[in-house]
C-alpha cells in the first residue's frame, strides 16, 4: 500500500465528527504521492521542484498516474503547484479505488461519497496496516494527518530517520500545511462574502 492509499483509509476510518474536507484530503494526497514517488526513482527534489525521474511501474495505478503527470521539461512544477495542480479531484479518485478494490463498502446502496459517513471499512489486512502505521505515529503519515487536519498534533514531525529523503519530505509536508491553510482562508473569505450578500439581499 501507498502512503496514499493509507491516508485514505485512516481518513474514512474517523469518526463522524472529525471528517476532514475533501479539498485537504485531495492536497495531502497529492503530498502523499510526492513523498512516495522519490522512492522508486521517480521523482527528486531540487529545493521545492519536483525533477522527474525515469517512469517506472509501482504497480498502483494512481500513483502510476501521478508519474505519468509529472512535467518533464523545465522549470519544473514547484511542490505548490504540484499539490494544486494534482489535487483536482483527487480524493474521489482515490475512494472509488479502495471501492473497486472491495477496502470500502457502502451497505445501503446509495452510492459511494467520499467522507458522508455512508462508507464503511471492510476488515482487511490494509486496513489494519493503515491504522497500526497511523497508531505508531510514523512521522510522513502523521505529518499528513495533522497538516490536512485529520488529526491533530502538538508538535512538528521530527523526520524518518537517516533516509535521504528527510529534506524532501519537510519540503513535502510544509507545502501541504501551507495549502491547506489557504484553502481555509479562501473558504473563510467565500462565507463572508455570501454572508453579506445574504444580508443585502435580505435588507438587513
Amino acid at each position: 500500500m501507498t502512503t496514499a492509499r493509507d491516508l485514505v483509509l485512516v481518513a474514512l476510518g474517523m469518526p463522524s465528527d472529525q471528517l476532514v474536507g475533501q479539498g485537504d484530503l485531495s492536497l495531502a494526497l497529492a503530498g502523499a504521492e510526492a513523498i512516495d514517488l522519490p522512492q522508486s526513482g521517480a521523482l527528486r527534489l531540487d529545493g521545492d521542484r519536483m525533477v522527474p525521474g525515469p517512469q517506472a511501474v509501482s504497480g498502483d495505478p494512481l500513483l502510476d498516474q501521478a508519474d505519468a503527470s509529472l512535467a518533464r521539461q523545465g522549470p519544473y512544477e514547484t511542490v505548490d503547484e504540484w499539490l494544486w495542480r494534482r489535487a483536482d479531484d483527487l480524493a474521489p479518485a482515490y475512494a472509488d479505488a479502495l471501492e473497486r478494490a472491495g477496502l470500502v463498502i457502502h451497505p445501503h446502496g446509495h452510492g459511494f461519497r467520499l467522507l458522508s459517513g455512508r462508507a464503511v471499512l471492510a476488515d482487511s489486512q490494509a486496513c489494519r496496516e493503515a491504522e497500526e502505521r497511523r497508531a505508531s505515529g510514523e512521522p510522513v503519515l502523521a505529518g499528513l494527518l495533522a497538516a490536512s487536519g485529520i488529526e491533530g498534533s502538538d508538535e512538528e514531525p521530527s523526520g524518518v530517520g537517516d533516509s535521504p529523503l528527510d529534506d524532501a519530505v519537510t519540503t513535502v509536508l510544509a507545502a501541504v500545511g501551507d495549502a491547506v491553510m489557504r484553502l481555509e482562508a479562501v473558504r473563510l473569505r467565500r462565507d463572508v462574502e455570501n454572508a453579506a450578500f445574504d444580508n443585502v439581499w435580505r435588507g438587513w
